[in-house]
């Protein structure tokens, strides 16, 4: 696979469910009654590329912390989720959810410094429109959190740091209040219980869309996957150090090989990226393991 949209694997589900999108991760179905299947593979991205090698039961772990969180954001906002059989073959892996006009909006909030916040932060002081004090370190807490919208990018391509003011050009003043709103209340009470967890959640992305039907029709619903490790940067509270990068609960193991010698590739080549070593993908799978584990208080089986 490349940085192009991968082909729909072969999940063997039955033939009335039509494949309508794969993305980097995520494989979408209508159901029989038409509703969505979303499916989540043990595909895994880095540098805008879909590598070759996968990550055993990551497709599982994030299926089974997504909705784990959409329980206990009830209270703050509703999602997409809804009744329906999910057939056999993706059983663990995959949600049926309510159809939503997507809105066009990657809602990305920053309690930390970190990635291409610390980026544009060291530039120019600000992300996307929010001016911030001097000082702050690579993983710094922010004096609040901050509503850092983007661009939806095709895949092989960079989401893009937009400012309120774009969003609201983009989708209107009314949508653009409720996103962020919405945004800063799930973050806020996401905080509040990782923290009780002995974690940090430096940063994290939610999509929204209107829901066409059913109780909430009409209202922006919460859609795709929320507060997993592909979507947020969780950070041990244990170890968190700022002034330089923090060790983090994602794919962070499969970035630090293939930007080492050890892997023989370079971002900038235009090359596809190698197979990953067994030592990395089992390195990687503990630490969304992990994850999962820490936040949920369950054993992963």
């Amino acid at each position: 696979m490349t940085s192009s949209s991968p082909e729909a694997p072969d999940y063997g589900l039955p033939p009335e469910y039509e494949h309508l999108y794969s993305g980097k991760v995520r494989d979408l179905y209508r159901t029989p009654d038409d509703k969505l299947l979303f499916v989540a593979s043990d595909r895994i991205s880095a540098y805008d590329w879909v590598l070759p090698t996968q990550i055993p039961d990551k497709g599982r772990i994030l299926t089974s912390l997504s909705k784990w969180w959409f329980k206990r954001l009830e209270g703050v906002v509703p999602n997409h989720l809804a009744s329906g059989k999910i057939p056999k073959a993706v059983a663990g892996r995959a949600m049926v959810c309510e159809q939503l006009d997507m809105l066009p909006v990657e809602c990305v909030v920053r309690g930390y410094l970190a990635g291409s916040g610390l980026a544009d932060y060291q530039a120019t002081r600000r992300i996307c429109g929010n001016g911030l004090p001097p000082g702050l370190q690579d993983g710094s807490e922010l004096p609040k959190p901050l509503f850092t919208p983007a661009t939806k990018a095709a895949i092989g391509d960079h989401d893009e740091n937009i400012t309120y003011d774009e969003t609201i050009v983009l989708i209107g003043q009314e949508e653009a209040q409720e996103l962020k709103r919405l945004s800063i209340d799930i973050y806020t009470r996401a905080l509040e219980i990782v923290r009780e967890r002995g974690l940090i959640l430096a940063d994290t992305k939610f999509e929204f869309g209107f829901a066409k039907s059913g109780k909430n029709a009409g209202r922006i619903v919460l859609g795709d996957e929320v507060l997993t490790p592909d979507s947020s940067r969780y950070w041990d509270s244990a170890t968190w150090a700022p002034g330089g990068p923090q060790p983090s609960f994602d794919k962070q193991f499969v970035r630090d090989w293939l930007t080492s010698p050890a892997s023989g590739w370079s971002k900038d080549s235009g090359d596809p990226p190698p197979a990953l070593p067994d030592e990395i993908v089992e390195r990687t799978r503990a630490k969304y393991v992990e994850a999962y584990e820490r936040l949920t208080g369950e054993t992963f089986s």
